[in-house]
């Protein structure tokens, strides 16, 4: 259904999506909550309507996601399996609200790090949810879970003046939706936590050269339900920089401003400029964000 009505060009929230895009006018962008399908043709459909709209964009990356992917374990704890909550992300298909990268730069497909496998249980310093002192909601449904809801990579991004860029991009699990186990809540503070570990040079090799760390993180580091040290340690890294700190990229109807997009430069980055753009509630009730950066 997303190709169709991104081909038929009259749904108001796709319009209004592109017409954002084509005012930010990035060279990279990560896209969040788009529908992932296996031959990619809502996103080329999507690049060549933003090609209409001057922004070409002759390279992209999405693999396979978390969400939908259909279990065979009760994976969410209500005594069924093969509902949405059973799949390794939330989705009731495979590849809901997805992501994808779009590059005006090419993309060095055969060096992608794909960290969406990685299992929960593998996290140094993992939250796993318990009720009463046991796993929950099994043991076995733990051996299987895998940490990303969507997706966690590293893409290679190769720009004429500044040699290689690693783009790192999320999107993690909202922290709420859950019971006193607290399983969403746990899970969104690990998902940020990897990115910590993965700085640090404890899980896998941490990119060389410039980088930039970037997604929905549904997490803020002051407000909200979330469990918040982990994005206050991100925040604070020495790896990185923050173009702009405090400032509320979403609101919610419980909850009201709460900052949960993020865009963080590695430290060697100079930044020009940046900027939470206004929401289009037409579009998402998400700001789109965007730094300009140099060397």
């Amino acid at each position: 259904m997303l190709l169709r009505d991104v081909l038929r060009g009259e749904d108001a929230q796709i319009e209004a999506v592109l017409a954002q895009i084509a005012l930010a006018a990035p060279d990279v962008i990560a896209l969040q909550g788009i529908d992932y399908d296996l031959e990619l043709r809502a996103l080329t459909a999507l690049r060549d309507r933003l090609a209409e709209l001057g922004q070409s964009y002759a390279h992209d990356f999405a693999a396979p996601p978390n969400a939908g992917r259909m279990t065979d374990r009760d994976l969410d704890g209500d005594g069924e399996m093969g509902g949405a909550g059973d799949a390794q992300g939330y989705g009731r298909f495979f590849g809901q609200g997805s992501m994808a990268l779009l590059s005006k730069y090419p993309v060095l497909q055969a060096e992608v790090e794909d960290y969406s496998g990685f299992l929960w249980r593998g996290l140094p310093g993992a939250l796993l949810p318990e009720v009463d002192g046991a796993p929950f909601p099994s043991l076995e449904a733990q051996v299987i879970q895998r940490l990303p809801a969507h997706g966690a990579w590293v893409v290679p991004v190769q720009h004429p003046s500044f040699g290689r860029v690693s783009v790192m991009v999320y999107h993690a699990s909202p922290p709420v939706f859950d019971g006193p186990e607290d399983r969403n809540g746990k899970r969104s503070h690990d998902e940020t936590l990897f990115w910590l570990h993965l700085l640090d040079g404890r899980l896998g090799v941490r990119p060389a050269g410039p980088f930039v760390l970037l997604g929905d993180a549904n997490l803020d580091p002051a407000r909200g339900d979330g469990r918040r040290a982990a994005m206050q340690r991100l925040l604070a890294h020495p790896a990185l920089q923050d173009p702009l700190p405090g400032q509320a990229t979403v609101s919610f109807r419980n909850t009201g401003p709460l900052r949960v997009d993020y865009v963080l430069p590695s430290s060697d980055w100079t930044v020009v400029g940046a900027k939470v753009q206004p929401v289009d509630p037409n579009a998402s009730r998400h700001s789109l964000v965007w730094v300009d950066l140099t060397r």
